[in-house]
């Protein structure tokens, strides 16, 4: 199956490469982009590499499908966005994505999930995306919520990162049927 790349006013998201893994490593190795992500820093290149990798074998398994996102005038990636926990069966898979520091509060993140969203749905035909994002992680609950998802409820304990146990806010977005 050939990966879909999609487009926005501003954006491109297309398939991460290994050409891509320095990008990658710039965002999974920032303190702040990954405060409220559920995982580790990453210490090196190498772990970039593999999270390609990994984003690669989810696709060719359809577990998952992971975009890169790139700003049309620009080569470099500035984040991701995709689904994982893809569950064919039951028409459903989780969202997650996470953008470069120097691209917050301009709308980007929004307009790249909104696409994700709308090949989730038409594409893949889910009937229900959800999310899981950490209590703390206030810019991204009111994210979730104008992009039209419904808060569930908290999971609690649900996220181990650096150590500490965290309670997230567990959403869905439903398709109407």
């Amino acid at each position: 199956m050939k990966f879909p790349v999609l487009e926005t006013d501003r954006l491109v998201l297309r398939e991460i490469t290994e050409e891509d893994a320095e990008d990658l490593f710039i965002n999974f190795s920032n303190t702040e982009v990954m405060k409220h992500y559920g995982s580790e820093l990453f210490e090196n290149i190498e772990e970039a590499r593999g999270l390609v990798h990994s984003f690669k074998a989810g696709f060719i398994e359809n577990k998952g499908i992971r975009w890169g996102i790139q700003l049309k005038n620009k080569k470099s990636l500035i984040g991701t966005v995709g689904f994982h926990a893809v569950s064919p069966k039951h028409r459903r898979a989780e969202i997650g994505y996470e953008l470069n520091q120097g691209y917050w509060g301009q709308g980007l993140a929004k307009e790249a999930i909104r696409m994700a969203i709308e090949y989730g749905l038409k594409e893949m035909g889910l009937v229900r995306i959800g999310a899981v994002v950490f209590l703390e992680n206030k810019k991204s609950n009111e994210l979730l919520l104008k992009l039209g998802f419904q808060k569930e409820g908290v999971l609690r304990s649900y996220m181990i990162q650096d150590g500490f146990s965290y309670d997230t806010n567990v959403y869905s977005l439903v398709a109407d049927n």
